[in-house]
């Protein structure tokens, strides 16, 4: 699915207005309807009912949505937010359809003081600006945005909260957006939904669709992606009936170290799950034990130091590479690390302590093998590409470093993101709060490993890996909840997040 910017979505309705053909007042009630249908199934209809409304035309799916939850006969007060004196032609329609309706109360708000306390027993509805907005709110728009934001009550926004930019907003005022606990956004998501910092005022977000033309969806370009099932689907492999272990490659991991040999078994135990014909884990001599009894179906390597790694295995058996869990920062491993670039041709999977080794070693990272992945969390990113002032500066910086080397920058967290050599960013889908336990990167760091193992492009291995992982945590928290899943429970349910993805 793709992200659009906020004035391609104007050129989607207005294509969609020119081509379908559809009035563009036709088209607000289409959207309209989505919201309402969507309130009238996940809303007790025992509540009331007030939506604020500013002149455009997000005020006029306000407006909209009022007539269509009043003929349902719900309870809807309406407060017309007079922040300009221009209104657009559909908000006019829309408020004389709602007058004529006659089952609604309407009131004007022209200055601060006009505005009422919100009964505890109400939803409210922010319908004042949509996603066209490129300066910070004040004045009148301002004041109600502060009076909703302490209303005590459930906030649902129209298409984007009020105040929040579409994309970025490192120079908007912060404290004047609406804090809503539900956005319902029109048939794409924005970009600014994926950004943590944004989570407090978008809250949960669900994307409607409303039937935007599917010629200028699929033709027009974008660098930012929105990763679903449908996306992945068709990458997956089938398994030929004649094919056998050698099919589907020889990974090498080096992982380990003394104490932190749980990294490697996780990132063993999934590299296998995945598909992977064979594993081999070259881990420290304190290792070999712990290998071979908690994962029989992998080889062992022992490397000849016997708490950290100090050198890697001959490579020419191996297909696939991956570096990193729990491995340490020591200057033999860190040697070990530099040998192993030197020494392969092959892409490699860089995570957790061998990013941490490179980003204290930055000259090496030139001689990394293009299409190679690097899978770090927030703070291992900052140590190896910079620090940012917000989200939208940081994925700058991960889509300029992927440009640069010629590599895949995973950046997990909630909407993992998979920045690509070409400037294409995905934005993964699947995923909880659940995930966030010890463990949970070296499991994704094996699943990677697994299918680039299996002749996967390392963009497929990006994309699916990333997607897999976290459809699996989702499968996961469904049966354990997300306080009590652990990462082992994540590799647990692969098999089920493949069979998931087969049915969609």
């Amino acid at each position: 699915m793709k992200i659009l910017t906020s004035q391609q979505i104007r050129e989607a309705d207005a294509y969609t207005i020119e081509h379908k053909p559809i009035s563009s007042i036709d088209l607000m009630e289409r959207a309209s309807r989505a919201c309402a249908e969507w309130l009238l199934e996940k809303i007790d209809k025992d509540k009331k009912f007030v939506i604020y409304c500013g002149m455009g035309n997000n005020g006029g799916d306000g407006l909209a949505i009022a007539r269509m939850l009043a003929d349902e006969e719900i309870e809807v007060e309406v407060n017309l937010v007079k922040h300009s004196d221009r209104r657009s032609e559909d908000f006019t329609i829309n408020l004389k359809r709602l007058q004529e309706q006659g089952r609604v109360s309407i009131h004007d708000i022209n200055a601060s003081n006009d505005l009422k306390k919100v009964s505890a027993n109400s939803i409210l509805i922010d319908a004042m600006l949509g996603s066209g907005l490129s300066k910070s709110v004040a004045g009148l728009i301002g004041d109600v945005v502060h009076h909703i934001n302490h209303s005590g009550v459930m906030i649902v926004a129209v298409d984007i909260p009020t105040g929040l930019f579409g994309e970025n907003n490192s120079t908007n005022d912060t404290k004047s957006i609406v804090k809503a606990d539900v956005t319902l956004t029109f048939q794409l998501p924005k970009l600014a939904m994926m950004f943590p910092e944004n989570h407090e005022y978008v809250g949960y977000w669900q994307v409607l669709p409303i039937g935007l033309h599917a010629d200028f969806l699929e033709k027009v370009k974008t660098p930012n992606h929105y990763l679903l099932g449908e996306d992945v689907k068709p990458g997956i492999k089938e398994r030929s009936k004649f094919s056998h272990k050698g099919t589907f490659g020889h990974a090498l991991l080096l992982s380990g170290s003394y104490g932190k040999m749980g990294a490697a078994v996780l990132a063993a135990r999934a590299g296998l799950k995945t598909g992977a014909g064979l594993l081999t884990v070259h881990v420290p001599k304190c290792g070999y034990e712990i290998l071979q009894t908690a994962l029989p179906e992998a080889m062992v390597s022992i490397d000849e130091e016997k708490s950290a790694i100090s050198e890697h295995p001959k490579l020419d058996t191996y297909s696939a590479i991956g570096i990193g869990p729990g491995i340490g920062t020591s200057d033999e491993t860190a040697n070990a690390l530099k040998q192993l670039i030197q020494n392969t041709n092959a892409p490699i999977v860089f995570d957790a302590d061998a990013i941490n080794i490179l980003a204290e070693n930055k000259t090496w990272i030139p001689f990394i093998k293009q299409g190679s992945i690097f899978t770090p969390h927030p703070k291992e990113f900052e140590r190896l590409i910079g620090k940012s002032n917000n989200s939208y500066e940081r994925l700058q910086m991960q889509r300029e470093f992927a440009a640069k080397y010629g590599v895949y920058v995973i950046l997990k967290g909630a909407h993992t993101s998979i920045a690509c050599p070409d400037g294409n960013c995905y934005f993964n889908s699947t995923g909880n709060p659940g995930m966030a336990k010890g463990g949970s990167g070296d499991v994704l760091t094996g699943i990677i490993l697994g299918l680039l193992a299996q002749g996967y492009s390392s963009k497929e291995a990006a994309l699916i890996g990333v997607f897999l992982h976290g459809l699996a945590g989702d499968i996961a928290k469904e049966k354990h909840g997300e306080q009590a899943m652990l990462s082992s429970d994540i590799i647990n349910e692969i098999g089920s997040a493949y069979l998931s993805i087969g049915k969609s």
